[in-house]
């Protein structure tokens, strides 16, 4: 019944990359997605997803998602993981996933059948789809944000109103919990991330059971295979020779070019169960432009006054390549561009733009302006 299905390494790794760009730094490490969906074709010959209007009204349908920090462990984390006998884990990312979704159903005694990713993001979405895949349930091709976010409340089942809990997770030492009840759904989130903090990284969740004509009003269609296509799109344009790179990206996907130049510095720290800092380059033209991040990329200034923000989107990519670059890895990261492209339209909706506008990072002083009005201002 897929609609897609991915079939080798290289329909993976286009898969993956394309879900990355859209991550906007945050979503996982893209090498851990790659390697959910492999083990997936290497056992069935292949993974997909499935177009939203070919899933029955009736059908029941969960949200998996990994929940928790991608910071580097340095020494004394390690050590300090050591102390609790966190050596060995038993779950990768697919196995954590799918055995969330599997005490999701003993909890509830509720048959669960379609899986829709909560974002797009390299890990993010390539796990949720191979967890399902390894239960025999079908991936929905669309997600709840069309990009990646820090926090459960920031995605369109909250612009509708629909329940999160219960929520199960597994994290990667076997550690099992369920969330029976909560406040609010920015409580669910804090205590999922208190949750993934106490197993250093991210555990597998899953929450947001509703049926099939419920998914089909709330879902964001299609946002698997644009990622794919975006993907491919790269991969061929560098096969191809292209030199320009990051112009043929940014137009291929409707993005603006914000600068291009040099990362300087990268200021990180792992707390509360987030991914947190900012990343300086030094534009080839020798104008500052700072991004901050909070998993994702959130906020960015040039020469010090505030310039494009969430919810639309702030991508890092390789200047030659045009490759996307995850926060985790910008530390390696020389040349880059920075690229901006307007978010969802139901990310702009007051209910979720209030939760993922920069007041809400605690930025009081900007305000949102979509990006589009920002450049034309230029």
């Amino acid at each position: 019944m897929a609609t897609m299905k991915l079939t080798n390494q290289e329909q993976v790794e286009d898969f993956v990359r394309g879900c990355t760009l859209y991550a906007t730094g945050g979503g996982g490490l893209p090498e851990n997605g790659i390697v959910s969906l492999m083990s997936e074709i290497e056992k069935n010959g292949s993974v997909g997803w499935t177009d939203v209007a070919e899933i029955p009204d009736d059908v029941l349908a969960v949200c998996p998602f990994l929940m928790g920090s991608i910071a580097p462990h340095d020494e004394y984390t390690i050590k300090e993981m050591e102390g609790f006998g966190y050596i060995e884990g038993v779950n990768k990312e697919k196995e954590r996933l799918a055995k969330a979704i599997q005490e999701l159903e003993d909890y509830t005694g509720k048959k669960l059948g379609v899986v829709v990713p909560i974002e797009l993001a390299g890990a993010n979405t390539s796990g949720p789809v191979s967890a399902g895949s390894s239960l025999g349930m079908l991936a929905v091709d669309g997600d709840y944000c069309g990009r990646a976010i820090p926090e459960i409340l920031q995605i369109t089942p909250y612009l509708n109103g629909k329940e999160c809990l219960p929520v199960t997770s597994v994290d990667e030492w076997g550690n099992t919990c369920i969330i029976k009840d909560a406040v609010n759904l920015r409580v669910v989130e804090k205590i999922g991330k208190l949750i993934s903090a106490g197993g250093y990284g991210l555990a597998g969740q899953a929450g947001f059971v509703m049926t099939g004509k419920e998914l089909k009003e709330t879902v964001i269609p299609g946002t698997l295979t644009k990622a794919y296509e975006v993907g491919r799109f790269i991969r061929e344009a560098r096969e191809a020779g292209e030199t320009q790179m990051v112009k043929k990206l940014a137009e291929k996907i409707g993005a603006y070019i914000l600068a291009e130049g040099t990362v300087v510095s990268v200021e990180d720290e792992d707390r509360e169960g987030y991914y947190w800092g900012t990343i300086t380059v030094r534009s080839i033209e020798d104008e500052e432009f700072k991004i901050w991040f909070k998993n994702e990329n959130h906020v960015c200034w040039k020469n010090g006054q505030p310039y494009v923000s969430s919810p639309d989107l702030i991508c890092i990519v390789d200047k030659d390549t045009a490759e996307p670059i995850p926060n985790p890895k910008m530390k390696g990261a020389k040349e880059v561009a920075i690229l901006a492209l307007p978010c969802k339209p139901q990310l702009r909706e007051e209910k979720i733009k209030n939760v993922l506008c920069p007041k809400y990072f605690g930025f009081e002083d900007i305000e949102y302006v979509p990006v589009e009005t920002v450049m034309e201002g230029k």
